[in-house]
């Protein structure tokens, strides 16, 4: 199992490596800070009357999903589409405070009206293998898996009368994870296409074709896809590595602004060749 190793920065400025001018318009809403990052035509696009969300990674704050949801809600009825996507781009567990209600909140499809896609984070990886091999307890725990499991009610350091304990949790875990939420995790996709982006959690594999990438490398890769200028054919919007705001290349586009961390949640919003981003 390939260890989780965060790094990110709290600086305010976007990467420049995609040009062009960028705006940002903030307001308080809800005792949050939200933001609107605008920028221009970027030539790749999304298919005519299709406006696509792509949520960063929200590692168990609820709080801060439920405000951005209302955020994208607002935006989404001042620019009408014919079709409104929202890709969550995975992670929703581990870490953070509410694992579980943020998967309970998507599970409930918290946003009538939009064609909602749930990508597999590395966590909620980690989360269907504990389940299969209680041997990976250690290796979970310490990538922020004791937050998931207080989340369901369960006490990862709670005395086992003497049983292992990954058995002793995974048993606890089992009787907890209803089947709703069970169906939820062995339901998610690793990949998801829109136009000319690519929706992935971790990144791809330079030098192999698109068809051809491993799914462990759409979940888990760091390098060598973060520092690669390879033309990958899509623009690859991906999460799993934090930064401080949306980091913008050529080839990718990073969403995941260390939302656990004390950074903020972000949405990309894609429509026709323009690019803005919503943060709260």
């Amino acid at each position: 199992m390939q260890k989780f190793s965060p790094y990110w920065s709290k600086s305010d400025s976007l990467a420049p490596a995609c040009g062009g001018r960028i705006e940002i318009r903030s307001a308080a809403v809800f005792g949050f800070l939200a933001k609107e990052i605008s920028r221009g035509p970027v030539g790749a696009w999304v298919p005519g009357g299709t406006r696509v969300y792509a949520v960063g990674d929200v590692h168990g704050r609820l709080d801060l999903l439920e405000g951005l949801h209302r955020e994208i809600r607002r935006h989404a009825d001042a620019h009408p589409a014919d079709r409104r996507v929202i890709v969550y781009m995975g992670d929703y567990v581990d870490r953070g405070p509410d694992s579980r209600g943020v998967v309970d909140l998507l599970i409930d499809d918290p946003m009538p009206g939009f064609e909602s896609v749930h990508l597999m984070g590395n966590h909620e990886s980690f989360l269907l293998q504990f389940l299969e091999d209680p041997g990976v307890i250690k290796a979970w725990l310490m990538n922020g898996g004791d937050a998931t499991l207080r989340s369901f009610g369960i006490d990862p350091f709670a005395p086992t009368n003497g049983s292992e304990r990954g058995v002793w949790l995974q048993r606890q875990l089992s009787v907890e994870l209803s089947a709703e939420e069970e169906r939820f995790f062995r339901s998610l996709r690793v990949q998801h296409v829109e136009g000319d982006y690519l929706f992935v959690h971790a990144g791809i594999r330079p030098g192999v074709p698109l068809e051809a990438q491993d799914p462990f490398d759409m979940m888990w890769i760091r390098e060598p896809f973060l520092s690669s200028g390879e033309d990958f054919g899509k623009i690859v919007v991906h999460g799993h590595t934090p930064t401080g705001q949306p980091d913008l290349r050529a080839n990718r586009i990073g969403v995941d602004t260390g939302a656990v961390y004390g950074g903020v949640l972000t949405a990309l919003v894609l429509e026709g060749e323009t690019r803005e981003f919503i943060q709260i």
